[in-house]
């Protein structure tokens, strides 16, 4: 039996019980991004048109697949995330499909690929497909079969699991010296409301502004991401450093992770406290308190960013870059590498 595949313009999948969110809180390749209200203000920010395919087999839903049309001129484009909203992964989630064989599996999977694409192809017709999945869907395989460009990349997790005494200990000794050598009356890392965006955000906003290009957050964008999440998903730190602000971060929680999503950008005074190595701490145990196992590093592609990363003892998990279009369209490819 093929895998069928429609547009629901509800949250609730026939089949199964429970909503769109419960089936991607249940499976691995779910995050935060994939709830139902997050899709809807990414639809709103993003100025593009959200169209949540669902796959079914008979009944029963084996796969969502959130795609964004966004039209400028005569050009239509799809993408999952939509760009410049600082969305690291979207792309495909499947359900209930650990307990399959592997052959099973695959035929799933390409049922459901092959729907979805065929589904946009015959509906949107888009110049431009770019898809980012998540780090847990790690067969990328049916896209190449459709003539995709599949590149793989990288991002950077952190094991909570052992604690925080066994996570220091594995950091370098630079990171090390920096946690447990600065006196605690040298700076403050507080957890702040929407104030705490307001600097979040222009602290981020101003490091492009000063020659970094990239990403430009919007508050508002920020502050209706944090209403449709759950109750403590968004979490706004700031450090001071003498009663002065000079960073801050913005972190996700999801119901096992950690994601140190935006910020830490570089302190805006110059300071003798290592503020940054000790904002990433101030995230991690905070997540190791609230019973989280792993930390998203968001990202480990980028060189010279990679260096300071690696001091805390990740490990890389791949996940995929996956895009098709006419040469014309290179253009769109490399503004949206620029702004994601």
């Amino acid at each position: 039996m093929s895998v069928e595949v429609e547009r629901r313009a509800d949250a609730t999948l026939d089949g199964l019980d429970g909503t769109w969110n419960d089936l991607v809180d249940q499976s691995p390749m779910g995050s935060l991004f994939h709830r139902r209200e997050v899709l809807r203000v990414l639809e709103t920010h993003s100025g593009g048109e959200l169209h949540p395919l669902v796959g079914y087999k008979g009944q029963e839903p084996v796969g969502v697949f959130p795609v964004f049309e966004i039209t400028k001129g005569p050009v239509t484009t799809a993408f999952s995330p939509p760009p410049g909203m600082g969305v690291p992964q979207l792309g495909p989630v499947l359900f209930n499909y650990r307990k399959l064989k592997q052959r099973r599996f695959e035929k799933r999977n390409l049922g459901f690929v092959e729907g979805c694409v065929d589904w946009v192809e015959a509906n949107l017709g888009p110049k431009y497909f770019h898809v980012v999945t998540q780090d847990r869907y790690d067969d990328a395989r049916p896209f190449q079969w459709s003539d995709f460009d599949v590149t793989p990349k990288y991002t950077y997790d952190i094991d909570l699991s052992a604690g925080e005494s066994a996570l220091l200990d594995g950091f370098t000794g630079d990171a090390r010296k920096s946690i447990r050598n600065t006196p605690d009356d040298a700076y403050t890392v507080e957890r702040r409301g929407v104030e705490g965006v307001d600097y979040v955000v222009d602290r981020i906003n101003a490091r492009y502004d000063e020659g970094d290009g990239g990403l430009v957050l919007d508050r508002s964008f920020v502050l209706d991401l944090r209403d449709a999440l759950p109750d403590g998903s968004l979490l706004v730190y700031v450090a001071e450093v003498d009663g002065r602000p000079v960073s801050g971060r913005l972190t996700l929680h999801s119901e096992d992770g950690v994601t140190l999503w935006q910020g830490s950008p570089k302190p805006d005074a110059d300071i003798d406290v290592p503020i940054n190595d000790l904002l990433n701490w101030r995230s991690m145990v905070d997540g190791i308190a609230a019973g989280k196992s792993t930390c998203n590093f968001v990202g480990a592609n980028t060189r010279h960013l990679c260096r300071y990363k690696a001091k805390f003892n990740p490990e890389t998990n791949l996940y995929f870059e996956i895009e098709r279009g006419t040469r014309t369209m290179n253009v769109v490819s490399d503004l949206y590498r620029r702004f994601r």
